[in-house]
């Protein structure tokens, strides 16, 4: 059988462990994952001191760009090692040092190759814990998450510029993910594997991803060693008492199993402690009413201690706007309008104005309007349409 690749066995124990990241620690499912991605970080760990990627007689330029994400695997047995359910003390213990070596390991490389900076050290080499003063802890531990931040938004920063996918990843492994080389596209990239700029960005990237995981593996190391401690310095848990075969112990039980009262009985209703209505609707005993889910009874809650009346949905600014639309109040009126001339006025006024046409057309008007209304009482002499009352 062909043997997989390096790259493609690393990717494939992410892919794994990310999936058993986002699942219960509890179930088996979960611990099958664990199980698949140990294995494969195992034989990335052996393969890759089969093929000596890392001496301790190189230095960081020596190390090709391909091979540098491969000093974070310990990082990641610690991470999925940690996921490994444990029920025993002794167990966990055995685990707990497992992960304090992974994480030791990956702390040595970075430091050994330089990669971590003199500012990272000083910031992450002792524990937060370590400090007394509190005011002190508190800068130091902000100082910690600015260098982060600032990490993280540089490996942001580097990812767009070589094109990888915009999905921003939501755990450390599928950051680490991110820069491994995908299989399916080698023959496609391969002319940007020679590319020197490609090269150098994709070298940033990775190193400033050492950085990032320096520091959480630094925070993970403290937490470790605190877990430890209160493992090691544990009171054993008290001797397991085995079934006696006194005949007073069976007597004993006989006699309390006599004298224990029964469970209340089902009386039927939503509780058990009986209907809540009798066949007529009336209420039997107290109960709440709760809305089926949440926004229900938060709605229902909203209602609660309000005014005994119905309150106000507008202003009188807006009532009265709306009233003016449906027409229901009447405009005018008042000096203004006592003082406005009338359009007989009007009209006489605009046709005293000679030699304009707008005079001359008001005064056709004008002339018109006294003509009918001049036929208008020829036919309709004065008090013609009184009838004075009598039908």
């Amino acid at each position: 059988m062909e043997e997989i690749p390096l790259s493609s066995l690393f990717r494939r124990a992410l892919t794994t462990a990310s999936k058993a990241f986002n699942l219960p620690t509890i179930e088996d499912e979960t611990q099958e994952l664990v199980r698949s991605a140990l294995s494969d970080l195992q034989q990335c760990s052996t393969r890759i001191a089969k093929l000596s990627l890392f001496s301790p007689n190189e230095q960081l330029a020596d190390i090709p760009t391909r091979d540098l994400v491969y000093l974070l695997v310990p990082y990641v047995l610690s991470e999925v090692q940690s996921r490994v359910r444990a029920t025993e003390r002794e167990d966990r213990i055995d685990l707990v040092k497992e992960v304090k070596r992974h994480l030791e390991a990956y702390i040595y490389y970075l430091e050994h190759y330089e990669i971590a900076t003199e500012e990272d050290k000083e910031l992450y080499g002792r524990p937060a814990s370590s400090v007394a003063d509190p005011t002190k802890r508190r800068e130091l531990k902000i100082k910690q998450y600015k260098r982060e931040k600032d990490i993280k938004a540089r490996i942001e920063a580097v990812r767009k510029r070589t094109n990888q996918s915009a999905t921003e990843p939501t755990s450390n492994v599928e950051l680490i993910a991110s820069v491994l080389p995908d299989p399916s596209h080698k023959s496609a990239d391969s002319a940007e594997e020679h590319d020197s700029d490609t090269e150098e960005i994709l070298r940033e990237a990775i190193l400033l991803l050492l950085r990032f995981i320096y520091a959480e593996a630094q925070t993970q190391l403290e937490k470790t060693n605190e877990e430890l401690e209160l493992l090691l310095n544990a009171p054993p848990l008290p001797p397991q008492q085995t079934p006696s075969d006194d005949p007073r112990v069976a007597k004993k039980r006989a006699e309390d199993d006599m004298w224990r009262l029964d469970a209340p009985l089902n009386k039927g209703g939503p509780d058990g402690k009986g209907p809540l209505l009798d066949p007529q609707g009336k209420p039997l005993r107290p109960f709440v009413l709760l809305g089926s889910n949440a926004a229900d009874r938060a709605r229902l809650q909203s209602q609660v201690f309000q005014a005994d009346h119905r309150l106000p949905t507008m202003s009188i600014e807006e009532y009265l706007e709306l009233e003016k639309q449906r027409g229901n109040i009447i405009t005018g009126g008042g000096p203004a309008s006592e003082q406005k001339l009338t359009t007989k006025e009007q009209l006489a006024l605009d046709a005293e104005q000679d030699g304009t046409a707008f005079g001359e057309e008001k005064a056709e008007e004008k002339r018109q309007r006294d003509e009918s209304w001049a036929q208008y009482t020829d036919t309709h002499p004065r008090g013609a349409g009184n009838t004075m009352n009598r039908g």
